[in-house]
């Protein structure tokens, strides 16, 4: 039995929580705010508090709270712990947290998925001295953890270039159907997406990296016409759209520097 720590009792953090006590841990946590505590799982009065004689912590706030988390709990930790940072701090805030004197093991945790869907089984990436103790305490959950090469700081810069596309791509994805919708063609734009997502992805992604720069002129008139469709025909927002106008401008008269960039 490991006695963990959960800072953060919002819906990732409980979420967490309650399947560490459903494994057999003991698990301790705070949150200043979240009105609830999952069952099995002893709520402090303080971050410090709840760290007393914790093998493991796991740190769930949003990024603005990671400093002073870490901050009130690293120093009091016992040596051989595990501090893990959960919260989607930059590459340059993790390694800032693994240089604050601690006898713990700092770790640096990407959530790679929606912990909503997913639970405990989300797929991580892990770097820092303590990403063998995240691995050993979550594994087991069912979470494919994987442990990128680097100090802290490794895994969230993985995280970050994965959300270009990922949160990208959703918000192209929501502004596609809702104009789709608006021209009664909602059912076709998603048949569109969808085929665009099957099939060969590295394809596609060469496809994307050799003809962008090649046609962005073209591309870019005919995206800065489909933004004045959407925005004043269709009345719907535009804003991926316009971005997209921009870019392709952009490499429409940096055509070296595009085409470097996107080999």
């Amino acid at each position: 039995m490991t006695a963990c720590t959960v800072i953060g009792l919002g819906e990732a953090g409980a979420t967490y929580a309650a399947a560490l006590v459903a494994a057999g841990h003991r698990v301790s946590g705070f949150d200043p705010v979240a009105p609830n505590t999952p069952a099995g799982v002893t709520r402090a009065t303080t971050a410090a508090e709840a760290c007393a004689n914790a093998d493991i912590v796991l740190v769930l706030t949003g990024a603005a709270a990671a400093r002073a988390v870490a901050q009130e709990c690293l120093p009091v930790l016992p040596a051989g712990s595990c501090y893990a940072d959960f919260t989607s701090s930059s590459p340059h805030v993790m390694q800032e947290l693994g240089q604050v004197p601690s006898e713990a093991l700092f770790a640096d945790v990407a959530i790679l998925g929606p912990v909503p869907t997913l639970g405990a089984k989300t797929p991580l990436m892990v770097s820092g001295p303590g990403s063998g103790a995240v691995a050993d305490l979550l594994g087991p959950l069912g979470a494919h953890v994987e442990i990128a090469d680097g100090e802290p700081g490794a895994a969230m810069a993985h995280k970050l270039l994965r959300s270009v596309l990922m949160k990208g791509l959703a918000s192209v994805v929501v502004e596609a159907v809702t104009a789709g919708r608006a021209a009664g063609l909602e059912e076709w734009i998603r048949g569109q997406i969808a085929g665009q997502l099957a099939g060969d992805g590295q394809a596609v992604i060469d496809r994307f990296l050799s003809g962008t720069a090649k046609h962005a002129q073209r591309r870019s008139k005919e995206m800065q016409d489909t933004a004045h469709y959407l925005s004043s025909d269709l009345e719907v927002p535009a804003e991926m759209t316009t971005a997209s106008a921009a870019a392709l401008a952009r490499m429409a008269t940096e055509p070296t520097e595009a085409a470097a960039a996107l080999r």
